[in-house]
């Protein structure tokens, strides 16, 4: 990972990153190759300079168009039910900030990350590319298709609440014996669950703890 010249990784902040990774293990994260890839990544690059005071807090923070930058745990959680392998091809719906695409990208996958905000999508892209991820391609466009230019995919992460059910376009695009991570149910709370494609059409849905994430959407919000 290149650094970024417009900010430091100070040894402050790599002290505070190994405290969060001992927290996140006090908490039942227990994939080692997922800490150590959150403690090689400096998230204070991925937030307004206001926050960097707290880059290192196992909270959420807000980035722009209401959006968040997800709580370390679940970042943790989810990429720990993902199992990611090294080179397998991983599509994520909701970019956001860009943090999670890049520690997808420091464990070796190859990744294909879909934004709807405009604005976001233009920062997480200039970011990825100034970090020297470059495993990270960035698209503008309505996740809610996924993306069938570079379809199957092994691993498929939705980093926001679908309300009911998974849009069957992203089913679709899993390969047999594929996992998805995505969490389910009202704006208020949702259940993590890992779906694994067993065949062409049988999906065991696997439910898993509580979260709470912006809702899922349908469309783009360009920039006016």
């Amino acid at each position: 990972m290149q650094k970024n010249n417009s900010v430091e990784d100070t040894y402050r902040h790599k002290g505070l990153r190994r405290q969060l990774i001992d927290e996140l293990r006090s908490k039942g994260i227990k994939d080692e190759k997922v800490l150590n890839a959150m403690n090689l990544l400096p998230r204070h690059f991925f937030l307004e300079t206001a926050f960097e005071e707290l880059a290192y807090s196992d909270k959420a923070f807000p980035i722009d168009n209401e959006q968040t930058i997800s709580q370390p745990y679940t970042v943790a959680y989810m990429t720990s039910l993902l199992d990611v392998q090294k080179k397998q091809k991983i599509l994520e719906i909701g970019t956001g900030s860009g943090y999670q695409a890049a520690v997808l990208g420091i464990l070796g996958a190859r990744v294909y990350t879909v934004e709807r905000q405009e604005i976001l999508y233009n920062k997480s892209k200039v970011l990825l590319k100034n970090l020297g991820f470059g495993v990270v391609k960035c698209f503008f466009g309505d996740g809610s298709n996924g993306l069938h230019d570079f379809e199957p995919y092994d691993r498929i992460i939705v980093t926001a609440g679908v309300a009911q059910s998974v849009p069957e376009e992203l089913k679709k695009q899993l390969t047999i014996g594929g996992i998805m991570v995505v969490p389910i149910g009202n704006v208020a709370r949702q259940k993590m669950y890992k779906i694994i494609r067993h065949d062409i059409d049988r999906f065991e849905e696997i439910q898993t703890d509580s979260f709470r994430f912006v809702p899922f959407l349908k469309g783009v919000n360009k920039i006016k």
